[in-house]
């Protein structure tokens, strides 16, 4: 690492070493969360973070007096950011949500903490990572917690802000732009690129817009991710995007649905969903008869009640497609009107 980029992953205090590389000016070297492809080092100024605090702390009402929790690893960029943003602002880092005033986690871990009972009452929680379902966010809100949600990336910082993934507006000073089905983005928030000048999904235009190749669409100034669609199964010679059977089911259940491919003799693999609420199988059975073309339906349903998640909180999308695969998850049962055997795939 060349030495005027700060590599922050390999320093003791992470935090510290973002806000010494803003004292000198200097550039900082940041690890993505490899979720969705091989990790990469994203190399950008400390101004592109710094510049958004006035914004984040006006959206989720950050004061002198809040107290914040960042529970997850700094490794990830949501977390460091946040933890960055704290001392900045001089603001103390509390060990236990429920002495928070202000909590930054996944929509996994939110999850995880309503379920452990812990007490979320008057706590503002940030969430992003993933996409936050309005039924978790509902569910957070009765019990008395105030709910935030944004997207964006490691490459491009901030993009949307809003309650749920059905509320995304555009970010502050952020201007968003579909193009082919892809989210772009421009702002003063963007990074540098990959250090190395390394392949990858971030791209930016003559014009000043990225995009990592997140698909989407904006609807009057409403931003709906649906997602990166880089994970396929091919099924009977059918491409069937695995991002488009899961915001398909998960919109009619309201709960989290992880879709992998499990081979198959004849059609090469066929499409399985995996969800973790009892309740919500048999709706996404009956619903996948008509909401979903014949290759995109899963031909094969598993339940897990509690998901994997990775050390940045988020589903493990490798661990669960593994479980489906070595057979240590048994086939759960179609309801007869979405009974289908993978010998009907089409070809």
């Amino acid at each position: 690492m060349p030495e005027s980029i700060a590599d922050i992953a390999a320093a003791e205090d992470p935090v510290a070493a973002v806000l010494d590389a803003h004292d000198r000016g200097g550039l900082i070297a940041l690890r993505t969360s490899g979720t969705t492809s091989r990790p990469r080092v994203v190399v950008r100024t400390t101004a592109s973070w710094v510049d958004s605090f006035a914004h984040v702390s006006a959206l989720a009402g950050i004061g002198a007096s809040s107290r914040v929790c960042v529970p997850g690893p700094l490794s990830a960029t949501m977390n460091l950011f946040a933890a960055v943003h704290a001392r900045y602002e001089a603001l103390p880092l509390v060990a236990d949500p429920e002495q928070a005033t202000h909590l930054h986690v996944t929509p996994a871990v939110l999850l995880a903490l309503l379920r452990g009972g812990t007490d979320l009452r008057g706590c503002t929680v940030v969430v992003a990572g993933d996409r936050l379902q309005p039924a978790l966010a509902a569910q957070a809100r009765a019990g008395g917690a105030r709910i935030a949600h944004y997207y964006g990336a490691a490459e491009l910082s901030f993009v949307a802000w809003g309650g749920d993934e059905d509320d995304l507006r555009p970010f502050p000073d952020v201007t968003v732009d579909i193009r082919d089905g892809r989210v772009w983005a421009r702002s003063p928030f963007l990074s540098r690129g990959y250090a190395g000048g390394a392949e990858g999904p971030f791209t930016v235009a003559a014009d000043g817009f990225a995009t990592v190749g997140d698909r989407g669409r904006l609807d009057e100034g409403v931003l709906t991710v649906t997602g990166r669609g880089a994970e396929a199964v091919v099924t009977g010679g059918a491409t069937v995007l695995v991002d488009d059977v899961e915001e398909a089911l998960r919109r009619v259940t309201g709960s989290e649905v992880v879709v992998v491919g499990v081979p198959h003799p004849r059609f090469g693999a066929v499409v399985a969903a995996v969800l973790a609420e009892p309740a919500a199988l048999p709706v996404a059975q009956r619903a996948s008869r008509s909401g979903l073309s014949a290759a995109q339906r899963p031909r094969l349903w598993f339940r897990l009640p509690c998901f994997p998640m990775t050390d940045a909180g988020k589903v493990d999308r490798a661990a669960v497609a593994e479980l489906v695969a070595s057979g240590r998850l048994a086939p759960v049962a179609a309801t007869p009107e979405a009974s289908t055997s993978p010998e009907d795939t089409p070809r």
